[in-house]
């Protein structure tokens, strides 16, 4: 049995874009994790910034002053579903704001369809995701977007 080489693949492997890349190193996530927790403080936003690796795996996590108890595990699990899924996790929330047959994602216990959890592309894969939590969907998107900034630049 031959294994598929996404080089060249087509039809469904090729629609697996981007593909998983080396993990993200420990000096990457700490850019990164800077770039967003500087954005957070600069808003006064007590938030908890977490940046996992390509398996998933946590690399990095800052707890700022004063962030909410709850939002350790669910800025883990932002960037856990978007490592799994290779997309932000804003796409899960405006996927239910569409409702219809969207609403089935409810049923899934392996993702968090809620905005604050982006892909992190070395070369176009994806070496990793990073995911924040503490104030409106958005304000934590804001802040993983800066984080992503300084790593793309």
């Amino acid at each position: 049995m031959m294994t598929p080489d996404a080089s060249t693949a087509r039809g469904p492997l090729a629609a697996l874009t981007p593909l998983y890349g080396d993990p993200i190193t420990f000096d990457e996530a700490t850019l990164i994790a800077e770039a967003a927790r500087a954005e957070a403080q600069r808003h006064g936003w007590p938030m908890v910034i977490a940046i996992a690796d390509s398996g998933g795996h946590l690399v990095l996590l800052y707890r700022l002053d004063q962030a909410q108890h709850g939002s350790v595990l669910v800025a883990q699990q932002k960037a856990r579903t978007s490592v799994d899924f290779r997309r932000p996790t804003g796409a899960f929330e405006a996927a239910l704001a569409d409702g219809g047959l969207h609403l089935r994602l409810l049923g899934m216990t392996n993702l968090t369809p809620l905005e604050g959890g982006l892909p992190i592309l070395r070369e176009g894969k994806v070496i990793g995701a990073i995911g924040v939590s503490g104030m409106q969907s958005t304000q934590d998107a804001q802040v993983a977007a800066a984080g992503l900034a300084a790593f793309a630049a």
